[in-house]
């Protein structure tokens, strides 16, 4: 009998493309997207506070163009209570969320995966740049061949459970050759754009979206990290650990923001050394490996962005586990995701205390 495989379509051409290429593998396929946000009489997506784009219609076209069934999912009640407002509450606590890794622990690999096992599947599949290998009776996750896209840094909380149950057919592929396989399938979003920000926030601007969404302007000191006020703010989620535009300070040196205390209200400041920091802790650890009884070298990537750097990772209890890089690092942010690896293969992570 085939395997059925149920696929997260988003309307984009990564899980279109994943989508083809299953059912051209003899894959029993299905689609399904998960919808976000209520419908507004006018049929555009919508959500309190914001207007986003409706990605279900062009995932239905798609679907019909493979000849596929598809199903449309309301996830609505769950996406806003499970990370639009968690991801509000943690910016006005003073901390800078990465939503997607929670949307896809809690929403994608989650809800959905649940979802699609109910139906009778036997995968669930997406169009994530990685890669799952399987060594005895354990998986892994592994980096996409092409680094240069790889998303591993926002799947590391998957289980074994879930790494058994799921496909990412396009984790030895490029992006120019899934737009290749879009031109050759004559897929409806063949010439698609890509989305660079986060989806509830597509115009990326996220001072205006947190203020629909209740964030009041309190006002308070921006601060030198020698005790100088040298500024005042109208809103601590107005900044990020790191940035130096904006802060309208005059100073013989650029200034960063380097701490936010939203209690006090407080903006710390200071020149870019003071960003530097060798050891952070972190809460609500994921492991991918059997957890180590003691230290575990690995290299730890602290943002998508960021190039990963050598640190001794020492697990500790309830969770938590604390990093020591072999050199400072610059831009530890509280609510980011850190992430470790050993070469290709993710070892685990948690999220920056």
């Amino acid at each position: 009998m085939k395997k059925k495989v149920i696929v997260a379509m988003s309307g984009g051409v990564d899980s279109s493309v994943t989508a083809a290429l299953l059912k051209e593998q003899d894959y029993e396929v299905e689609g399904m997207t998960m919808r976000l946000w209520k419908e507004d009489p006018g049929g555009a997506a919508s959500g309190p506070g914001c207007r986003i784009p409706d990605h279900a219609g062009d995932a239905r076209r798609v679907a019909e163009a493979l000849d596929i069934p598809f199903t449309l999912v309301d996830m609505s009640d769950a996406f806003y209570d499970r990370i639009v407002k968690p991801f509000c509450d943690a910016y006005l606590a003073g901390q800078t969320p990465n939503p997607c890794v929670i949307c896809n622990q809690t929403l994608k690999f989650g809800l959905l995966l649940e979802a699609a096992l109910e139906k009778g599947a036997d995968y669930l599949a997406t169009g994530h740049y990685a890669r799952i290998l399987k060594d005895g009776e354990r998986y892994s996750l592994v980096k996409a061949v092409n680094h240069r896209k790889d998303q591993s840094y926002f799947l590391f909380t998957l289980s074994q459970r879930q790494l058994s149950r799921v496909l990412f057919p396009l984790g030895e592929m490029t992006k120019e050759d899934v737009r290749g396989q879009a031109r050759r399938l004559n897929l409806p979003v063949a010439q698609k754009s890509e989305s660079q920000d986060i989806c509830f926030i597509p115009d990326g601007d996220y001072v205006s979206f947190l203020e629909r969404q209740g964030g009041q302007a309190s006002e308070g000191n921006i601060v030198h990290v020698s005790g100088k006020v040298v500024g005042r703010h109208q809103g601590t989620y107005r900044y990020t650990i790191g940035q130096r535009r904006g802060l309208g300070i005059a100073w013989p040196e650029p200034l960063y923001v380097v701490r936010i205390d939203a209690p006090s209200s407080t903006v710390y400041v200071g020149e870019r050394h003071h960003l530097a920091v060798d050891t952070l802790t972190l809460r609500e650890v994921c492991w991918n490996i059997p957890e180590p009884g003691g230290p575990l070298e690995a290299r730890c990537r602290i943002r998508y962005r960021h190039q990963e750097a050598p640190a001794v990772i020492l697990p500790g209890e309830n969770r938590t586990a604390t990093v020591r890089f072999s050199d400072p690092q610059q831009g530890v942010t509280p609510g980011q995701a850190a992430v470790f690896y050993q070469g290709d293969r993710v070892l685990g992570g948690g999220w920056i205390a």
